[in-house]
Parts: C-alpha cells; sequence; structure tokens
C-alpha cells in the first residue's frame, strides 16, 4: 500500500450483472459509461455456468478490450467489471481488478471502489499468520479475511470480513453462484441496483450505468448493506446496523457524471445550485461567465444565472485528451492542460470575465487557464470556485492523503489569487455546499462527508491518524 501521494486521483467504477445473456458485453457498456471514475486500468470477469473467467489490463476500456472478440471470450449470464485509479497500491497488472482468485473449492473475483483506513494493520496481522498476498491493493484484504473466517456459511463469513474492513468502500463480490454487493457503514461511496428487462440486476457504481445498459433503477444501496443475488432473485440484508450516511462531496462536486442521481439528488442540478450559491457569496462586477469544461459547466451556469451576467463559451476542450486530475505525473497533468484546453479569442478579448472551476488541489491548472484567458485579450479574470477550499486529506478512496499538495492547505486565499495570477478569487461555503446538494437525511451535514473541508472526519483514521497528525503539526509550524 502506498503511503506517499504523487497525484491526485480519482477512486474506481464498479459494475455487476447477474442473469442476463452477454452479461460480458452488458458490463462492457456499464464500464464505458464509468470510464470517467478511472482511466489507468480496466477488467471484467464473466460467470459462465460457475466458471469464472477474468480478462483485465491496463489503460482505458477500450485498451483493454481492443476488438469483439475480447469480449466474446467471456461469455456467461454473470459478470462483474472494474475501471480503476489507484488509490492504495502499486500501478501492477496484478492490482487491476476484478481481482481473481482460484481455489481448490471454489472461485472468486472482487471489484472494490474506495480506500481502506486499516488496511496496513490487516495485511501485517494475516501475514505474521501465514497469509500470502498475490497483489498490493487493499482490496485482497477482503479475500483473506472471508477465506479465514470460521463462520458457518458464506454470507455470514462475508459480513465477518466486512465488520473487520474500516474506511470507504463499496464492494462486488462475485462467486461460482452468486453476487455480492456491500457498501461501508457510512456509504461514502454511490451504489446502485437496477434491472434489466430480462429480469437480470445489476448493481453499478452510478445510475448512468444503469442508463448505459438499459436498465431501471430499483433503488440505492444503503450504508452497511449486504446485498446478495443469485439464481433464487436478490436479498437485501445488513452486515451492521451502526451506520450513519456521510457520502463523499466530491461525488456531487466533480466525480460524478451530471446525469446520475445519488441517493435521489441529481448531479447536474445539484452543481448548478452551488453556481447559484456561489453567485451570492462571492458576486462580481463582470461582463460574462464562463465555465471550465466539462464538470464546471453546471456550475456555471447556474452562475450566471444568479447574477444575470451572460454564460459564453470562452474555452474549448479537446475531447480526446485526458482529464487533467488524474493524470499519473505532475509533468503530464501540467502538459495536460495545454492539450486539452484553448481560449476563444473572439469571445474573451477585452472582456471582464467570471471564470467558474468546480474546485482547486494543487493549483497548477487554475494557473494555468488564467494565464491562457489573459493571453488571448481577457481584460480580468475573476476565479469562482464552486466548492469550499480542499485543506485536509481524504482518506475514503481519493488519492490525497497528505496535505503537501492541497495549495489551499498551504497559503492564503490571497496568496492563492497572486499566484493563479487572478483579479479575485472566491469560494463556495460548507454550508452553502451542503444546501446546494440538499440530501435528504437527518445525519451530520445532511448525510454529505465534508472533512476535506473542515477536518471533521465521521470515521477513525486508523492506520494514517499517526501521519495525518504529523502533518497538520507541520502546518502549523509554518503558518
Amino acid at each position: 500500500m502506498q503511503t506517499e501521494v504523487k497525484s491526485l486521483n480519482e477512486e474506481c467504477g464498479v459494475f455487476g450483472i447477474w442473469g442476463s445473456k452477454d452479461a460480458a458485453q452488458l458490463t462492457y457498456v456499464g464500464l464505458f459509461a464509468l470510464q470517467h471514475r478511472g482511466q489507468e486500468g480496466a477488467g471484467i470477469t464473466a460467470n459462465n455456468n460457475g466458471e469464472l473467467k477474468t480478462k483485465r489490463g491496463f489503460g482505458l476500456l477500450t485498451d483493454v478490450f481492443t476488438s469483439q472478440n475480447d469480449v466474446k471470450d467471456l461469455p456467461g449470464d454473470a459478470a462483474i467489471g472494474h475501471v480503476r485509479y489507484s488509490t492504495a497500491g502499486s500501478n501492477l497488472l496484478e492490482n487491476i481488478q476484478p481481482l481473481p482468485f482460484n481455489f481448490s473449492d471454489s472461485q472468486f473475483a472482487i471489484a472494490h471502489n474506495g480506500n481502506l483506513t486499516n488496511a496496513i494493520t490487516i495485511r501485517k496481522q494475516l501475514e505474521a499468520n501465514g497469509a500470502i498476498y498475490h497483489s498490493s491493493s487493499d482490496t485482497e484484504n477482503l479475500m483473506h479475511l472471508i477465506r479465514l473466517s470460521r463462520k458457518p456459511n458464506l454470507d455470514d463469513q462475508v459480513k465477518e470480513a466486512l465488520n473487520t474492513v474500516k474506511g470507504g468502500f463499496a464492494y462486488l463480490v462475485m462467486t461460482n453462484d452468486r453476487i455480492y454487493a456491500a457498501l461501508d457503514p457510512n456509504g461514502f461511496r454511490p451504489l446502485v441496483v437496477g434491472q434489466l428487462p430480462d429480469g437480470g440486476y445489476v448493481v453499478t457504481s452510478e445510475t448512468c450505468a444503469l442508463d448505459a445498459v438499459g436498465a431501471e433503477f430499483r433503488f440505492d444501496v444503503q450504508p452497511g448493506q449486504l446485498i446478495k443475488i443469485d439464481d433464487s432473485g436478490i436479498t437485501v440484508d445488513s452486515y451492521t446496523d451502526n451506520t450513519q450516511l456521510a457520502i463523499c462531496s466530491m461525488e456531487f462536486i466533480y466525480f460524478a457524471r451530471p446525469d446520475s442521481d445519488i441517493y435521489g439528488v441529481n448531479v447536474h442540478s445539484a452543481r448548478k445550485r452551488m453556481g447559484e450559491f456561489l453567485a451570492k457569496e462571492q458576486p462580481v462586477d463582470a461582463d460574462m461567465v464562463i465555465g471550465v469544461p466539462n464538470s464546471s459547466l453546471s456550475a456555471a451556469t447556474g452562475y450566471a444565472e444568479a447574477s444575470g451576467l451572460p454564460y459564453e463559451m470562452g474555452l474549448i476542450k479537446n475531447q480526446y485528451s485526458a482529464r487533467t486530475f488524474i493524470q499519473p505525473t505532475q509533468e503530464l497533468r501540467e502538459q495536460g492542460v495545454n492539450m486539452k484546453l484553448s481560449a476563444v479569442k473572439g469571445v474573451v478579448a477585452g472582456k471582464r470575465i467570471v471564470l467558474v472551476d468546480d474546485s482547486i488541489v494543487r493549483g497548477t491548472t487554475s494557473k494555468r487557464i488564467v494565464k491562457l484567458l489573459k493571453d488571448a485579450g481577457a481584460l480580468e479574470v475573476h476565479l469562482r470556485i464552486a466548492s469550499p477550499a480542499l485543506r485536509y486529506p481524504c482518506f475514503y478512496g481519493i488519492d490525497i492523503q497528505t496535505t503537501r499538495e492541497l495549495i489551499a492547505a498551504n497559503h492564503t486565499v490571497e496568496e492563492m489569487r497572486d499566484i493563479f495570477g487572478a483579479d479575485s478569487l472566491g469560494f463556495l461555503s460548507t454550508d452553502s455546499l451542503i444546501k446546494a446538494v440538499n440530501l435528504d437525511s437527518d445525519a451530520p451535514n445532511q448525510g454529505l462527508c465534508v472533512a476535506y473541508f473542515d477536518g471533521k472526519y465521521p470515521t477513525p483514521l486508523y492506520d494514517y491518524q499517526a501521519e495525518y497528525d504529523a502533518e497538520q503539526a507541520r502546518l502549523l509550524e509554518t503558518r
């Protein structure tokens, strides 16, 4: 498991299907709809009459499955799939999911979205007891815990394992005769269930993947739930009653597709409300509003409508470039900004611009975009961020586990404005973020995890606590 974070990455996307012909083909389509959640690797495991077969590899889904034959070589009426960007474990083939396991009495495949906060402790304990790991991924812990359990049946073994792992997780576990789906007790990661016209069931990270395969939404998996799907149908159970919703707010701010719904809230609508609140909190005397394509366009529309300023297309995105946010190295990230965006000079020249972006992490992209617009002739660029300032790490499935690279943790708003070369800089407040998402929940922060903004984590940090304390102490010394 990596302890030093070298880049800011997204978590992953999972997709599972049971009881439908051409399951691998549908899984491919579903994963394609989830490609925004991870571009480092992809894989599919198919279940053909109780025999599991896996294909996985590096890159985009189209890099791994280069022809129709690659998918046809995975026959069966059940499958699980995964698109990956690592938050734990090195970039090795052995870590690309689904992770396959072949035992003398059974086969398993596991796909995981999230990050375990006690993975190091579990691994040390299990290895001391003779467990042999085949990857450096924290996902593998669950398999060892299941196999070492002394519970009388597989359902109880899975429940015991789920109660041992801590942190953020949405799991899909496929065996020879069933699929399990499980969500952590806080529901940090989204997970939904749908049903196909032929009766087959689908479990996946976002509702956009249900739409892609023509499945009808049935329900959101709730924190602490364990879903079992087999030939007899679907069973909804719980492995713990100690739950409290705290879904990652970055799902609404950045990660999820705008056409997805999370716990009944449409992502586009939530982002648009973020922009509306931002306009009220951080007004600007300007000529137009421009959004950073593509994840900021919803918020920019909301800002424009609430402010009465016209919305213009002042930036064009090259749709064939990868998202800068998840490039694997700093150098590639910086090159990616110039490769993926260009300013429309005829629109921005001589104008005072409100530039709306969804978030600021390191600040590299913000600095380059401000320069891009000013080089194109913009008179003023007022940067408005449709989320609070990211000042604290995430330990539940987003690869920001130190504060060193978080520019807002190390600089004031005025210092950041100067670094970016912007004429002004303003962030959305945490209270307005919570109101904009507007989850129907009586949990703290209406069921949102906002720890990246206020440092109040909803769970113990376990293996990360000492590192986090040392980071905060360092920050105090430098202020």
